[in-house]
């Protein structure tokens, strides 16, 4: 699925049960300059994001019926990398699990917030490209324009967090970086506590960059964090 977008704008598709709050959504999207689009349950979430092809899905976790989990996992089964950012009332380690098995980019928690759910949007939408467009470290590149990695002339596609946890490893290059810093720093806005997610990306990331065998480039130092370096 390729993004499309009205009069510019570009189109989110909200997927959410409450009335209210979708209306809210809505406004405040539209007010910061995107166009949106809501469907109300796991099915027509899904014929929409087939049909309109948006540039990001706002999905709410309790959705009527079905999990909104199951469809962040149709839509990522499908091939698309869409970003998805799913809305959640709790915070706990396995939720954050659950969010990044279903294959969502990031999640926001409630009750809604304009300033920051908007600022997250943004985060996906207008990402800033005005900086080095390539780093590397030994033989694995990081594209910022087109978020994704290279390896030995693989490319490996990577989802928005995967994205912002190897390029914050890869601008510290050889730093033993503790779990604090990556929380803060890749996850921030309040994201602090339980640092257990981070083992979890970083074991989806091993996967994806180590896929041809390749040598170990994420090193755990064990207490502490983690460090890019060649072992």
């Amino acid at each position: 699925m390729q993004s499309t977008t009205f009069d510019r704008n570009p189109c989110v598709l909200l997927v959410e049960t409450d009335e209210t709050l979708a209306e809210k959504l809505s406004l405040d999207l539209r007010e910061a300059g995107y166009h949106t689009v809501v469907a109300t349950d796991v099915n027509s979430g899904w014929h929409q994001a087939c049909e309109l092809q948006p540039a990001m899905m706002v999905v709410d976790r309790a959705l009527s019926g079905e999990s909104g989990l199951s469809l962040c996992n149709r839509v990522r089964q499908s091939g698309s990398r869409v970003p998805l950012l799913l809305l959640m009332a709790r915070d706990t380690v396995e939720d954050r699990v659950a969010c990044l098995e279903a294959g969502a980019d990031d999640y926001f928690l409630k009750p809604y917030r304009t300033e920051p759910f908007i600022q997250m949007v943004r985060l996906y939408l207008e990402p800033d490209t005005a900086a080095t467009e390539q780093l590397r470290f030994g033989d694995l590149a990081l594209d910022l324009t087109m978020r994704r990695a290279m390896r030995s002339g693989r490319i490996i596609d990577l989802t928005m967090k995967e994205f912002e946890l190897l390029k914050y490893l890869m601008t510290h290059p050889r730093e033993v970086l503790t779990r604090e810093q990556i929380l803060e720093n890749v996850w921030g806005y309040d994201f602090m506590g339980e640092s257990n997610v981070i083992e979890v990306y970083i074991r989806y990331l091993r996967i994806k960059i180590e896929d041809e065998g390749e040598k170990r480039l994420i090193q755990t130092v064990r207490g502490v964090g983690y460090v890019l370096r060649e072992a």
